[in-house]
């Protein structure tokens, strides 16, 4: 409701600065005011606010120089005007809800949340945990990965993460849920020397990747 009044304010607040202008021509002030005047009635319907009655101009009608049945017709008339702009509101809103359902039903899509919770896994050195989806048959991976520094004390490196190791792979469409079977592996990628075991100074190396475990899991 609130989105909907401060879009109309925003809409007079325009309107009026076009009235004031006073660079329209008398046949589109003429429809302008009949706009703003229509806004207007309908804010007060949505708000439960009285209505009210004006003439074809626009302007309000006086109870003192109109007759009792002059301002009935006329509330009539407005009355009906107001409930086929809301019935118009309406439908247009279920239009847009049905194309928006139709249009999901057509090109469904889903996610897959995963949350880290540890590594269980004795290196001994730094590591790259990669988790990605993987179809077996076709032998390819069908998503990016997501990459997770592991330290060498069991932490992530990023400590500030910690408890926080989340990803949502999404745009999972129909296609994939045709697929006869989806696998979600991980692989963790040693980060250090060439050689676990490598004690001579003069041959230690660092910082190279070497492969050093894979798992997976069948998605149902």
């Amino acid at each position: 409701m609130f989105r909907s009044v401060r879009h109309m304010i925003y809409n007079l607040i325009e309107w009026r600065s076009q009235i004031l202008s006073g660079t329209l021509p008398q046949d589109e002030l003429k429809e302008l005011k009949k706009k703003v005047t229509a806004k207007i009635d309908y804010g007060n319907r949505i708000l439960d606010l009285d209505l009210v009655v004006r003439d074809e101009d626009g302007n309000i009608l006086d109870p003192e120089q109109t007759s009792t049945i002059s301002l009935f017709r006329a509330h009539e008339i407005a009355s009906k005007q107001v409930e086929e702009r809301l019935q118009e509101e309406k439908s247009q809103k279920q239009n847009i809800d049905i194309n928006r359902q139709a249009k999901f039903a057509a090109t469904p899509s889903f996610a897959l949340f995963v949350n880290l919770k540890n590594v269980v896994c004795k290196i001994g050195e730094d590591a790259e945990v990669l988790m990605s989806l993987y179809d077996p048959l076709e032998s390819k991976f069908i998503s990016e990965n997501y990459l997770v520094r592991w330290s060498s004390c069991g932490l992530p490196k990023d400590i500030d993460r910690l408890h926080n190791l989340r990803a949502v792979f999404t745009d999972l469409g129909s296609k994939d849920l045709k697929r006869e079977k989806i696998s979600f592996v991980c692989q963790i990628v040693r980060v250090g020397r060439m050689e676990l075991r490598d004690n001579n100074t003069r041959k230690l190396t660092s910082g190279l990747r070497r492969p050093f475990g894979v798992a997976g899991d069948a998605l149902g």
